[in-house]
């Protein structure tokens, strides 16, 4: 079992270890009018979302809705204090993406994360209390899309999740699993106890829990609207438990909550085998290490070797090895570094990278390249611990919503502020800020910037433009692999989306390739040996959520491994 402080076995959680940007093709004609469909990682989320749509409510007010009830049930993975990306296609409309991610305080500095000889600190020291904590942007983010794509009122889509923390919620099995994980440290924060260890033990699955200091809060900012968060008594008590944490108490002010501001990005899109892939840019690292991994495998005829070939996997572990270590070295919050978009899903970039992957044996070390337009940069290894969760809504016009959101590891920072649980989500920049000479990091610490992250909210078109498929994932860095492997199960191999979700997963550590326990990728553990990887079974903590289009409309997957559910209209 995991335990907090991180042990090995949650360093192990953690890393068991094309086209340009803004591709300009033709925007989607609005479908048929058919039920709606929603897919949460929480079955109650799920209801939530579909209570709006059954009331009328567009895909934006499902996800809100299933956002916030969330955040009351699923507290060890997401919620209002923390943040997300939201992928969003209106029907018949120009797909948009808006970034919720936390943001570091104005005071922040490069060396945050170093001890007082100058070394990182390990993660176990960082994340509790403030100063992992950063500026939460799920309300920020939510204002901004519902402004443009919302039906319901605003005050409409606190209902549920108020509800939820009123009248209570039964503690499900992965709650009370991340409790197990975190819970010996709440000696140190009293009010994240009080709630989940009233009695000195945390809850145990199935008992009853509720929270009306959070419903409270959610009342206020259904009455006043965004503002109400970030100013005022809620921003107060955000502000409070930072800075008066009897862990690591830092440096977030009110000033730094009222100048937060969700952000329109452009969305990165690429084409794979005819279809156009679209996701989230940075400071998400998810669309352009897909779109790396599909662009790199895209010379090999996957659909033809299965997905019951040693030698699918052996090419899948190369390209993903290959774009992780362009991810590392590249990829940061472009609003702080120059990052080589386009360049790094250029075409023959890619097909440069994909050159160096044997069809039968491994390359072994795996080193970033230099796309087009890419500065001298210095890569260093950022962590993120497994969390975070992902649900998505079709409403009957066919507007397409995926959003990813996440308090990073279990129970974030441990602090509560208004019944809610605050992030962890600055332990996600890399915490030694220089490297190879005094190099800077991409991602490294700074006042104002978001820490990249791998959450990869993506939508799928075929070749007229209409939305097919639609998936993201929760668990760290493996939420890029996750994601890839989905649509590589759907696209090539042909699998629905449930089975596409529940296809076993190869990932990477410091000393080779990791194959996902209990999985049929465990036989292929000697065939891949034999290519020349080095090879580990392990558990992975994998979460992921989808929705497919189909002959009679569209239909939601849960990942199996989950609680999750999927519903219709």
């Amino acid at each position: 079992m995991i335990r907090w402080p991180f042990s090995a076995a949650l360093a192990a959680l953690m890393l068991l270890p094309m086209a340009a940007t803004a591709d300009p093709a033709p925007k989607p004609k609005p479908a048929p009018a058919a039920p709606g469909v929603v897919s949460a990682a929480h079955p109650l989320a799920a209801e939530a979302g579909r209570e709006m749509l059954r009331a009328g409510g567009s895909a934006a007010d499902a996800t809100f809705a299933m956002m916030l009830a969330l955040t009351v049930v699923e507290p060890q993975s997401s919620g209002i204090g923390g943040g997300g990306f939201l992928v969003y296609q209106p029907a018949g409309g120009k797909l948009a993406s808006f970034d919720g991610r936390e943001a570091a305080p104005a005071a922040a500095r490069p060396e945050r994360f170093l001890s007082a000889n100058g070394k990182p600190l390990p993660q176990f020291q960082a994340a509790p209390g403030g100063l992992s904590v950063g500026v939460p942007g799920n309300i920020r983010l939510m204002a901004m899309a519902h402004a443009r794509y919302g039906k319901l009122p605003w005050k409409a889509l606190f209902a549920p999740a108020i509800r939820l923390a009123e009248q209570g919620f039964a503690v499900s099995k992965p709650m009370a699993t991340a409790m197990g994980y975190v819970s010996q440290t709440w000696g140190s924060f009293p009010a994240i106890a009080a709630l989940y260890a009233p009695a000195g033990q945390p809850l145990a699955e199935g008992v009853i829990v509720r929270n009306p200091a959070i419903a409270a809060t959610l009342r206020e900012i259904a009455d006043k609207g965004a503002d109400a968060f970030y100013t005022g008594a809620t921003a107060q008590a955000i502000v409070d438990a930072v800075t008066k944490s009897t862990r690591n108490p830092a440096d977030m002010t009110l000033a730094d909550l009222a100048a937060y501001r969700a952000k329109e990005r452009a969305p990165i899109c690429g084409r794979y085998r005819g279809y156009r892939v679209c996701g989230m840019g940075p400071p998400s690292s998810g669309a352009i290490t897909v779109l790396q991994i599909l662009g790199m495998l895209e010379r090999f005829d996957l659909k033809a070797l299965g997905a019951d070939n040693p030698q699918s996997w052996h090419l899948i572990a190369e390209a993903m090895q290959l774009a992780y270590a362009d991810r590392e070295r590249y990829l940061a919050d472009t609003d702080f570094t120059r990052v080589p978009l386009a360049g790094m899903i250029d075409r023959a970039y890619l097909a440069r990278r994909s050159a160096l992957i044997s069809p039968d044996k491994a390359l072994g070390t795996y080193e970033a390249g230099t796309p087009p337009g890419a500065e001298p940069r210095t890569a260093a290894i950022s962590g993120e611990v497994a969390g975070t969760t992902h649900f998505v809504a079709v409403d009957r016009q066919g507007n397409v919503a995926t959003m990813t959101s996440t308090v990073e590891g279990p129970f974030g920072s441990q602090l509560v502020a208004g019944g809610f649980v605050l992030n962890n989500e600055l332990t996600d920049f890399t915490f030694a800020p220089v490297r190879e000479g005094g190099a800077p990091v991409a991602n490294r610490v700074e006042g104002g910037k978001r820490p990249l992250s791998s959450m990869s909210p993506t939508i799928v078109y075929d070749t007229k433009g209409l939305p097919v498929f639609t998936v993201g994932a929760a668990g760290g860095k493996t939420i890029i692999m996750q994601v890839a492997k989905a649509l590589i199960a759907h696209l090539d191999w042909g699998m629905d989306a449930r089975a596409a979700l529940g296809q076993g997963l190869v990932y990477f550590g410091p000393r080779g390739i990791v194959l996902e326990q209990g999985t049929a990728l465990e036989a292929m553990k000697a065939a891949l040996e034999a290519r020349g990887h080095r090879v580990a079974i392990a558990r992975l903590g994998l979460k992921a959520n989808a929705a497919e289009r189909t002959a009679t409309g569209w239909r939601g997957a849960a990942d199996p491994r989950s609680i999750g559910t999927a519903l219709s209209e």
